[in-house]
């Protein structure tokens, strides 16, 4: 019997689940609203709305 793992979404609320234990830092998307989430502890788990990755034009 396979438990499944849930936390909230901190923008919508919806229930994030998770099939197996999360990483700290790893990046999901909700279901509901499509906000990029990132995984700031594994135990309990906390998600926080992912950083928008910047361009970097200086290259």
């Amino acid at each position: 019997m396979s438990d499944t793992i849930t936390a909230n979404c901190p923008e919508c609320d919806a229930t994030v689940t998770f099939a197996k234990a999360p990483l700290n830092g790893e990046v999901v998307r909700c279901g509901d609203c499509s906000v990029e989430l990132e995984v700031t502890n594994a135990d309990p788990i906390a998600l926080e709305v992912a950083p928008e990755v910047e361009e970097d034009w200086g290259e």
